[in-house]
């Protein structure tokens, strides 16, 4: 109970042999390459130099034809700036002349106008009041003479349309009557006459309804029979297929299980294999950095 764990077995593996030393061999080629290399670079040094130079250069003639050309720029617009001022004063000075000038005969052509407007408008509606008077004068005479006519028509279309009516109301009761004695004269005469044809209806349907149910008796009883029949071959055939079934699929399960067994023994054996790799190779770093 209380003594000590066994200690685990430890695997020593062989060191592996140190990879050979590399030894350098000069060649001819190497030595031009080098050379090439120098000439090369100098003479892109070369090139960058000499276009730094021209490009100060050219930034400095530029830079001078800016500043001229601006400073030209600059002078035409205040020319032009100063011009324009002194066309648009001398143009606003001859428009406001001409405005108050426009404005003083505008206001006397307004005046004018609205004088004789008033004038010509007050003339308007007195002869507009006029002639609104007679027509309306002329209107009410004509709708007296015109109530009183509807008035005598309408009481001699109600006369008319009473009379109307009276003989239409009598015509129609008439009719009537004569309409209700016929219906049911014949209404009796179909009612026999459907009882009839019900009951001869009624006894070929039963008839039929007989020799129907015992042919449907007859033919439901081979039907039973030869379903039971043919239900208990099903039922053979498919238990036959069951036990085949559950046999083929042991089968295959007991093949899977063992498959996969093997595959896991597989599986862990290569585990361990990757384990005793990485132990092997940490084992071996970890000496190498002792030693160095």
């Amino acid at each position: 109970m209380g003594g000590s764990k066994p200690s685990s077995p430890k695997v020593k593996y062989i060191p592996a042999p140190p990879p050979p030393t590399p030894a350098p061999v000069s060649t001819q080629a190497f030595r031009t390459q080098l050379e090439l290399t120098k000439v090369s670079n100098a003479q892109q040094r070369l090139n960058m130099e000499l276009g730094a130079q021209l490009d100060r250069a050219n930034e400095e003639f530029f830079a001078g034809q800016d500043i001229r050309r601006l400073q030209a720029q600059g002078a035409e617009q205040r020319l032009s700036t100063q011009v324009a001022s002194q066309e648009q004063r001398k143009t606003v000075a001859a428009t406001g002349i001409q405005e108050r000038l426009n404005i003083a005969a505008t206001g006397q052509q307004q005046r004018a106008t609205v004088r004789e407007t008033g004038a010509q408008e007050r003339l308007t509606v007195a002869a507009t009041g006029q002639q609104q008077r007679l027509t309306q004068a002329q209107l009410l005479a004509g709708q007296e003479r015109q109530i009183g006519l509807t008035g005598q028509e309408q009481r001699k279309t109600v006369a008319a349309t009473g009379e109307q009516q009276r003989l239409t109301q009598a015509q129609l009761l008439a009719g009537q009557e004569r309409q209700i004695g016929l219906t049911g004269e014949e209404t009796r005469k179909t009612v026999v006459t459907s009882g009839e044809q019900e009951r001869l209806g009624i006894a070929a349907t039963g008839q039929e309804q007989r020799a129907t149910q015992a042919q449907l008796l007859a033919g439901q009883e081979r039907q039973i029979g030869l379903t039971g029949t043919e239900q208990r071959k099903t039922q053979e055939q498919l238990l036959a297929g069951q036990e085949r079934q559950i046999a083929l699929t042991g089968q295959e399960q007991r093949a899977t299980v063992g498959k996969t067994a093997e595959e896991q023994r597989l599986t862990n054996l290569q585990q361990e294999m990757f384990r005793r790799y990485q132990e092997e190779r940490d084992y071996q770093q970890s000496r190498s950095a002792y030693r160095s």
